[in-house]
């Protein structure tokens, strides 16, 4: 497989982020080119940038999140009858699409910033260097959380046949490169890099230290059964380094006319609706974000219904799960709204539930686990617009719980612990992993991954599935290795079958992933 990616010229961000991408495989179009990269010009630098953070979002949404881990992490539930994702099936097309939107468009201009700034590049720049770093971890650690092992180390080296990476040695990179990328930025506190070509935070080096910390928490919270000792030193030097700490730090992609919102753009689609298990947490909680989440049922003011993942195309056809019947996406999610509604990378509600965990772990997080959880939830309802303290305040000591729903599986009510904290310790971290859930909506990537890092929340079985090798009552560990890759690297992948510890199917569970 011929991965070099030679690089195009990069006019501005708004010309060169403009593209869709199909779901059909181009691996001949994306592999022939045989030279390394070429030399980016000082001036396109900032533009290669941008293009890198929108394409990384943007490439193949549909077939990438969409259509996996937001139906896998259930924040949505498909309504499509000729789509078999949300019945467990590994629809290969797609998954082709996605691998090839993201190491055919999106990494190439990252690898020719990283090139053009490293030290002894041509453009040599610590800080740009640092920043770019920052975001190759943020790019390829939803990649490897779906497949395992992935090209990582040697993708842009020119050679024929691209090698994969041990997940393991990739997690291990991602702390190492953060630490090092936050180091290297704190001789430029204070100052911007990128300026208005950084589309989150318009180069300030301030904001992406804390991101860089809060997502190098993200990922020891990750590894922390499988590299406990580990986790703990990485997620305690995050926390002392400094995280998101309020909802201005929240980091959004902007979006313009030329580089829309993805998700918006695919709400217009009709593909999926809001799913049974939000049904039944939102209720049943009396959520305030419920309506800011999703829309009522259309000809009402104030229903709203989801449905169970999993249905057959018979059951989608049901009255009851029509279109009509079921609840969309909240109007900010809506296409009219695609060219202005930022794309959610990183919220600092976020960081408080991950201090939370650690600090059930024992782990040096600033504060208990119950101010952490408490305080996530505070600054996930201001997030969402939920600024009434008071409402603020009875939300967080909620002692109701989530609802059965009267559909036509007569679904149980998802769970039954309260929001209001436990003094049971044996409730707090389906508590706090819940309410992370409830907080990084939309963020179906980060859903999956923490379901089936920690069986929270107890979200529903499928009701049916198509996939033997991940039955209605399984979870789906991971996604296969692409058909594309066996044609075109089939020496790599076939080595990589070995790196996973089991079969190339979905039944296998990732490095981190321990029972």
């Amino acid at each position: 497989m011929k991965r070099s990616h030679k690089l195009l010229s990069f006019a501005l961000v708004a010309a060169i982020a403009t593209g869709t991408y199909s779901c059909t495989d181009n691996y001949d179009e994306i592999n022939t080119n045989k030279t390394k990269l070429t030399e980016l010009d000082g001036s396109a630098i900032g533009n290669a940038f941008a293009a890198a953070q929108y394409r990384s979002i943007q490439a193949s949404w549909q077939t990438y999140q969409s259509l996996f881990a937001d139906l896998q992490g259930q924040y949505f539930a498909n309504i499509a009858q000729n789509f078999s994702s949300d019945r467990n099936v590994m629809v290969g097309n797609w998954l082709n699409g996605a691998w090839s939107g993201f190491y055919g468009t999106a990494i190439p201009p990252l690898l020719g910033v990283l090139d053009a700034t490293k030290p002894g590049g041509p453009n040599e720049n610590p800080a740009q260097y640092a920043i770019a770093n920052i975001w190759k971890v943020y790019m390829y650690l939803p990649r490897t959380d779906y497949w395992g092992p992935i090209p990582y180390s040697e993708v842009g080296n020119g050679l024929s046949s691209v090698k994969y990476d041990t997940q393991e040695a990739i997690y291990k990179d991602f702390v190492k490169t953060l630490a090092e990328s936050t180091a290297a930025l704190g001789a430029f506190k204070g100052t911007n890099v990128y300026a208005n070509n950084d589309q989150i935070y318009a180069g300030s080096v301030d904001k992406w230290i804390l991101f860089a910390n809060t997502l190098r928490l993200r990922i020891a919270m990750r590894m922390s059964k499988v590299e406990p000792a580990l986790a703990k030193t990485e997620a305690e030097a995050a926390v002392a380094g400094g995280t998101l700490a309020s909802n201005a730090d929240d980091a959004f992609l902007k979006v313009t006319a030329n580089s829309f919102n993805p998700m918006n753009q695919a709400t217009a689609w009709n593909e999926f609706r809001m799913s049974a298990a939000m049904e039944s947490v939102l209720k049943g909680y009396a959520d305030p974000r419920i309506s800011k989440f999703y829309a009522p049922v259309p000809g009402t003011t104030n229903t709203f219904k989801g449905l169970r993942n999993g249905y057959t195309q018979g059951q989608l056809g049901a009255d009851e799960n029509n279109a009509n019947k079921t609840s969309n996406v909240a109007d900010a999610f809506l296409p009219a709204v695609q060219q202005t509604n930022p794309f959610a990378i990183m919220y600092a509600s976020e960081a408080y539930f991950l201090k939370a965990e650690g600090a059930l772990k024992g782990w040096n997080m600033g504060g208990t686990a119950k101010d952490m959880y408490e305080k996530g939830i505070e600054t996930a309802m201001k997030q969402w617009g939920i600024a009434d303290a008071a409402a603020i305040t009875a939300y967080i000591n909620g002692t109701t719980t989530p609802i059965a729903l009267n559909d036509m599986v007569k679904t149980p009510a998802l769970t039954n612990v309260p929001v209001k904290f436990s003094a049971d310790a044996s409730k707090q971290l389906e508590q706090i992993i819940t309410q992370k859930w409830l907080a990084n909506y939309p963020n179906g990537h980060e859903a999956w991954a923490e379901y089936r890092r920690t069986g929270f929340p107890k979200l529903y079985a499928r009701v049916n599935s198509d996939n033997p090798d991940s039955p209605a009552d399984a979870v789906v560990r991971r996604t296969p290795f692409v058909t594309g890759e066996y044609q075109s690297n089939k020496v790599a992948v076939d080595a990589a079958v070995g790196l996973l510890g089991g079969p190339d199917k979905s039944s296998t569970r990732l490095w981190w992933d321990k029972p």
